[in-house]
């Protein structure tokens, strides 16, 4: 667990005893099992009201969350979106986040400052002048944008043994990410899990990565986009 977790549960806890479900007494782990299912619970409500207020549906499959959460970023926002991710995948030791530009990245960065402050790495779409020969390159083809690109990252920046955590703000045809795993496992590192924003559920991708062997964790869900957003419960 982040020290920034365990400080904020320890100092809540010392401010609950005795009252908890009526207890004379409760133990430090169990009042954090429940204290973080009731902070995720309320981050995610109000999570979906935000997504039902300022997110707007642009043609059949494509969500506009572009107000608030990838093109003028909501601060405040991201930082609960970190704070989920730390209590969600809080047992987990993470050496590294590693996410695909540019979306991504925002989320990554703010996320890594509850995990110890962690080394940041995502995976390039397009070739630069700082980028080594020596890469991991997946090529893939995207059929909403109808082009092909590659996925690419600096081996000198992944180590074997590593404990890597995918995060990214999407899930849709799964696509990237799937492209993102395959450059992970060959580089030999330990996958604990891929957190996503927002999945849509109705979509191939999640299956293909559960397949994967991948634990996935999405703060969201969508279950279809027609004339309204609806959620999976």
């Amino acid at each position: 667990m982040d020290d920034k977790l365990r400080n904020k549960l320890e100092e809540e806890y010392r401010n609950s005893r005795n009252i908890i479900c009526g207890c004379e007494e409760i133990s430090f782990e169990n009042f954090s099992e429940f204290r973080v299912a009731e902070l995720s619970s309320e981050f995610r409500k109000k999570f979906k009201e935000r997504i039902l207020k300022d997110a707007k549906i642009k043609k059949p499959n494509i969500l506009k969350v572009d107000s608030f959460l990838n093109h003028k970023l909501d601060i405040k926002l991201l930082k609960e979106i970190g704070e989920e991710f730390s209590r969600i995948f809080r047992k987990e030791k993470i050496d590294k986040i590693v996410t695909i530009e540019t979306s991504g990245i925002s989320i990554a960065t703010v996320t890594a400052q509850y995990f110890d402050d962690v080394d940041v790495l995502f995976a390039k779409k397009s070739a630069s002048k700082n980028l080594d020969d020596d890469i991991y390159r997946k090529s893939v083809y995207s059929f909403s944008k109808n082009k092909e690109y590659n996925v690419m990252i600096n081996k000198e920046y992944l180590k074997k043994g590593e404990n890597i955590l995918i995060l990214d703000d999407f899930l849709a045809d799964g696509i990237s990410i799937l492209a993102l795993i395959e450059i992970l496992k060959e580089a030999e590192v330990n996958i604990v899990g891929l957190g996503i924003v927002i999945e849509k559920s109705y979509q191939e991708g999640i299956d293909k990565i559960l397949s994967k062997g991948i634990k996935v964790e999405s703060l969201v869900k969508i279950k279809s986009l027609n004339d309204n957003i609806e959620f999976m419960e």
